[in-house]
C-alpha cells in the first residue's frame, strides 16, 4: 500500500524510454493513444491511464489519440461514448483530431485477415468452444493442433468469405491465426481473431456479422495510427508477443506504416473500491447506487459529481506513479490530493449541519454589530461577504457539551467561546424539553470582543454559526465509502455486494449562510470547520430554492480511526 508519505512522486520508467527514443532519433514525434471500450463509464483506474497517456504527449510535444475499442457490439452504446469524451475533456485533455474507432478499420482488418489466410498463417476452425479449450492445453501441457488446421488456402478463404456473408450460425466457426500450439505462451496457441456474432453495431449497424477480436484489432489499430508507445496495463504483458507477431508480419510485408512498442505498467487498485465494469454495471442496474455518476462510485463522473477537481485527480495520478510494481493505493492518498487542491481554490463559508438554537439574550437590534469576512484568507480577489448576526443563531450540536469531556474547548455551561468572525459569547442557561433533550441555549455576548480579544482572559475555542432568520436551509448529502472491506471483490467465498456499507449515504438538512444563494451547480466550498462540499451538478438550482450539496471530503483524514 502507498501510505504515510503521500507527497512522494513515484518514478516513471516509461518517460525514460520516451526520452531515450527521442534522444536517439528513433522517433521524431511521440504519438500515444487512450483506447477505452464504450461498454461503461470510465473509472479511477482509467483516470490514471488518461493522465499518463495524454500528459506524455503534452510534455514531449506529441499527440494522443482517443480511439474507441468498439469490437464487442452487444455491450456498447452511444451513452458510454459521449460520457468518455466528456470525462476526458473535463479532466482538461485534448485528443488528436477527431475521435477514432476500431470500427474505422473493420474493412482493413478483414483484408488483413484474408492476407494471413493467403500466407498460410490463418485458418477457419470448426471446433466448439469446449473443444477449443481442450485442444489448447494447459500452462504445463502443450496444446494440440485442431483437425481443421491444415485446410487449404482456397478452402479457408471460401469459408471465411461465407462467414462474412452470414452463411453460418453464430459461434459455429472462428478464424484463428496459425502460430504454435506448443508455445509456452498460451496467447500464441493459434488465437482466434474473428468470430461470428449477429449484433447491431453502434456505428456500422448490421453491415457485419463477423467481428475481430481485441488482440488482433488493437495492435493493427495502433500501427495504422503510427502510435509510437502503446501503454497498457500489466495483464497484457503476456499478450505482447502476439501483438508483436501480428504487427511484424504485416509491417514486414509493407502493409502497415509503423511498428509500435507496447509497454505495460501496473493497474491502479484503490482500497474499498471495485473497478470491474461488470460489477459497476451490476451496482447500477440493481439499484445499489443511483447511477454511474453516483458520488459513491469510483467513476470519473461520480468523482466529478462528488466535487473532486481535475487538478486534484491529476495530482493523485501523479502520486500513484507508473511502474510494474503492484499499485495498491489507500483512499487517504486520493482524498489528500483532493483536499490539498481544494484548500487553495474553494471559497469558505459557514454551514451548520447539526443545528442547535442559541438565543443571544443581550442582543440589541441595530446596535449589536456584524462583520464582513473574506471568502478565502489567502485570496482577497475572491471577495467578502457579511456574516450577519441576529438574536437567534444556530451552532453545531457537537460544539456544546453540558458535561465537557477532558480537553473540550468549545461551548459549555458557564463557559465562553468565540463565534467565528463575531463576538465572544458565554452560555448561561440550557433549555430542555419534557424528555430532557436540549432545545436551545441562552447565551450572552461580550460586546467588547467584536474584532478584538477579550480583556483579562483568554478564550481558546472558536466555533462556526449561522443566523436562524438569515440562513438558508439546504439538503446535504454526506457520503462515506461504498464498501466496508478493503478488497470487496477478493474475499474468498463471498460476493462483493455482501460488503456494501449501509451507511454510505446520509441525507440531512443543514443551514448555510445566505451568500450561498449566489451559487451555481458544481461550485465548491469549504464549510468552515466541517469539510469541502459541492453544489450538485444536476439537482442544485438556487434560483428555484433547491439547494443540494454533496460532501466531497473532510478537512482531515478520518480513515485511520
Amino acid at each position: 500500500m502507498i501510505e504515510g508519505n503521500e507527497n512522494q512522486v513515484a518514478g516513471n520508467f516509461i518517460r525514460a524510454i520516451v526520452e531515450e527514443d527521442l534522444k536517439t532519433g528513433k522517433h521524431s514525434q511521440i504519438i500515444t493513444r487512450f483506447p477505452p471500450e464504450p461498454n461503461g463509464y470510465l473509472h479511477v483506474g482509467h483516470a490514471k491511464a488518461i493522465c499518463h497517456n495524454f500528459s506524455i504527449a503534452e510534455d514531449y510535444n506529441g499527440l494522443c489519440n482517443l480511439r474507441f475499442d468498439d469490437t464487442n457490439p452487444e455491450k456498447e452504446n452511444d451513452e458510454y461514448v459521449q460520457s468518455i469524451k466528456e470525462n476526458i475533456s473535463w479532466l482538461g485533455f485534448k485528443w488528436n483530431g477527431e475521435p477514432k474507432y476500431a470500427s474505422d478499420y473493420f474493412d482493413k482488418l478483414y483484408d488483413f485477415a484474408e492476407w494471413f489466410i493467403t500466407q498460410g498463417l490463418a485458418y477457419v476452425d470448426d471446433l466448439t468452444p469446449e473443444q477449443m479449450r481442450e485442444y489448447r492445453g494447459t500452462l504445463t501441457q502443450a496444446g494440440k493442433n485442431s483437425p481443421y488446421r491444415d485446410r487449404s488456402v482456397e478452402e479457408n478463404l471460401e469459408l471465411f468469405r461465407q462467414m462474412k456473408a452470414g452463411n453460418f450460425a453464430d459461434g459455429l466457426k472462428v478464424l484463428r491465426l496459425k502460430i504454435d500450439m506448443a508455445s509456452p505462451n498460451m496467447n500464441l496457441r493459434d488465437p482466434a481473431i474473428y468470430r461470428i456474432k449477429r449484433a447491431h453495431h453502434i456505428r456500422t449497424g448490421d453491415k457485419w456479422v463477423i467481428y475481430p477480436m481485441y488482440d488482433y484489432t488493437h495492435c493493427i489499430s495502433d500501427a495504422l495510427e503510427s502510435i509510437t508507445h502503446s501503454c497498457c496495463s500489466l495483464e497484457f504483458e503476456d499478450h505482447r508477443p502476439l501483438y508483436d507477431w501480428v504487427v511484424d508480419k504485416l509491417f514486414t510485408a509493407g502493409l502497415l506504416p509503423a511498428r509500435p512498442r507496447q509497454i505495460e505498467f501496473s493497474r491502479l487498485e484503490l482500497g474499498y473500491t471495485v473497478t470491474s465494469k461488470r460489477k459497476l454495471h451490476q451496482l447500477v442496474t440493481e439499484g445499489v447506487v443511483s447511477g454511474w455518476d453516483d458520488p459513491r462510485m469510483p467513476t470519473i463522473a461520480g468523482m466529478r459529481r462528488r466535487g473532486y477537481t481535475p487538478d486534484g485527480i491529476k495530482l493523485f495520478a501523479k502520486r500513484c506513479g507508473i511502474s510494474k510494481s503492484p499499485n495498491h493505493v489507500d483512499v487517504p492518498v486520493l482524498e489528500t490530493a483532493i483536499r490539498e487542491e481544494l484548500e487553495n481554490s474553494a471559497p469558505r463559508i459557514m454551514a451548520v449541519l447539526k443545528p442547535i438554537k442559541v438565543v443571544l439574550t443581550n442582543y440589541v437590534d441595530g446596535e449589536t454589530g456584524s462583520r464582513e469576512a473574506d471568502f478565502h484568507p489567502n485570496h482577497p480577489e475572491f471577495g467578502k461577504r457579511l456574516c450577519e448576526l441576529t438574536k437567534e443563531i444556530y451552532i453545531d450540536a457537537d460544539d456544546f457539551q453540558e458535561v465537557p469531556e477532558k480537553g473540550f474547548q468549545r461551548l459549555t455551561i458557564g463557559g465562553e467561546v468565540r463565534l467565528r468572525h463575531s463576538y465572544v459569547i458565554k452560555c448561561n442557561e440550557i433549555i430542555k424539553d419534557a424528555n430532557g433533550k436540549i432545545t436551545e441555549l441562552h447565551c450572552s455576548i461580550d460586546p467588547n470582543t467584536l474584532g478584538k480579544n477579550p480583556e483579562g482572559r483568554k478564550v481558546k475555542g472558536v466555533i462556526h454559526w449561522v443566523s436562524v432568520s438569515k440562513s438558508i436551509p439546504a439538503e446535504v448529502r454526506l457520503y462515506d465509502r461504498l464498501f466496508t472491506e478493503i478488497a470487496p471483490d477478493s474475499v474468498d467465498g463471498h460476493d462483493f455486494k455482501e460488503f456494501i456499507n449501509p451507511h454510505s449515504l446520509e441525507t440531512i438538512t443543514a443551514h448555510i449562510e445566505p451568500s450561498v444563494l449566489n451559487t451555481n451547480p458544481e461550485d465548491r466550498f469549504q464549510f468552515e470547520r466541517v469539510g469541502y462540499f459541492v453544489a450538485d451538478r444536476y439537482d442544485f438550482n438556487a434560483k428555484n430554492g433547491k439547494l443540494i450539496f454533496n460532501k466531497t471530503v473532510g478537512l482531515k483524514d478520518t480513515w485511520k480511526k
